[in-house]
């Protein structure tokens, strides 16, 4: 048996909010009257209604749905670029843009990014004051490849000034911006308030089916709604995206505190053990990466092993490296219904 399929018939998991099953949709449209009239082509009650709802959430101008966040990102520093005139755009080496998305913004847009920082850690304050001179710098909270490691608030708040004086557009990738409000003690509006435009995603912490906001002043919203329609973005109808958004984003702001917290104790746990350690090695989010000495193929019997003897879930991949094996761990509702029993048993297991 491989270590995904291992992984896929565990009953427990350490991450994200359970297995993503047609349940996640049967779930969130359980309660919904069926003669609810659908969105059409980015109008309507149903989707109106959610963009008014995090605009002001966020304390934006506007406030757009996406069915995904690559559009909407993609779309946004295309905006600030004619905006301002000027080809160039700033981002981390391991921004989702440069590493995930096949050089979307050189080959649609013909934008030129500029890669600041090292793919080793964060982007420094001296690092963005040496910037050349550039359209938007966009900023990546929490650095999801790296870990999820974040900067410090009085830092981003320097960014902020520096930005707005030398007149770059500061883009927030939030993906997960509700993942970092409880080590920032912040509200999302305090944290969207350092920036010019911000996208946010509703299926990572959230666990909505998929969907995407774009936030910011409403001539930028403006702008991006043409460029929705452009990309295909207005789908005659997103409601199976918006609701499930709305539904688990109502059911799980609030517990982001909870995830995290139990990430800093499942961290600690794994800290403990002998040739595993972590990044961050206390997390600032729920979310971090867990590393183990070895080869790949060590590595996968291991956790294979404890997986099969346990019931839960690790992970089902492993990024081999010169002596170690990666993987993510994301805290969400499924490690909550693990007790403590069969967690103890788990590291245990992972001892021997």
């Amino acid at each position: 048996m491989d270590l995904r399929t291992s992984y896929q018939q565990t009953s427990h998991q350490l991450s994200g909010h359970g297995k993503r099953n047609v349940g996640v949709l049967q779930q969130a449209f359980a309660e919904v009257d069926p003669n609810q009239a659908s969105d059409h082509y980015g109008t309507g009650e149903v989707i109106a209604r959610f963009e008014q709802k995090m605009m002001q959430e966020l304390d934006t101008e506007d406030a757009i749905f996406f069915p995904s966040g690559t559009m909407a990102q993609q779309i946004a520093l295309r905006i600030w670029a004619d905006e301002t005139g000027n080809r160039n755009v700033a981002y981390h080496p391991l921004c989702h843009l440069e590493i995930h998305e096949e050089d979307g913004l050189k080959e649609l847009h013909h934008l030129e990014p500029i890669l600041i920082g090292d793919d080793k850690r964060l982007m420094t304050l001296d690092e963005v004051k040496a910037l050349p001179d550039v359209a938007c710098l966009l900023i990546e909270l929490p650095q999801r490849e790296l870990g999820g490691y974040l900067p410090p608030f009085v830092e981003l708040e320097v960014i902020s000034r520096h930005c707005r004086e030398r007149g770059i557009r500061l883009h927030l990738d939030g993906a997960r911006l509700f993942e970092t409000l409880p080590y920032y003690e912040k509200t999302a509006q305090e944290v969207c308030s350092l920036f010019d435009s911000v996208y946010v995603s509703f299926y990572k912490g959230v666990g909505g089916i998929a969907g995407a906001i774009l936030a910011g002043p409403k001539a930028f919203c403006d702008e991006a709604r043409i460029w929705k329609r452009r990309y295909g973005g207005d789908l005659i109808g997103l409601y199976p995206y918006i609701i499930p958004a709305d539904y688990y984003y109502e059911l799980r702001k609030d517990r982001m505190d909870t995830y995290y917290e139990q990430a800093k104790e499942l961290a600690r746990r794994f800290n403990a053990l002998d040739g595993v350690w972590t990044t961050p090695d206390v997390p600032v989010t729920n979310m971090f990466h867990l590393h183990v000495e070895g080869d790949v193929e060590a590595v996968a019997t291991r956790i294979r092993s404890v997986q099969d003897a346990t019931g839960i879930g690790i992970t089902g991949y492993l990024i081999p490296h010169d002596g170690y094996c990666s993987t993510e761990i994301s805290v969400g509702d499924a490690v909550g219904t693990i007790d403590e029993h069969q967690l103890n048993r788990l590291f245990e297991q992972f001892e021997r």
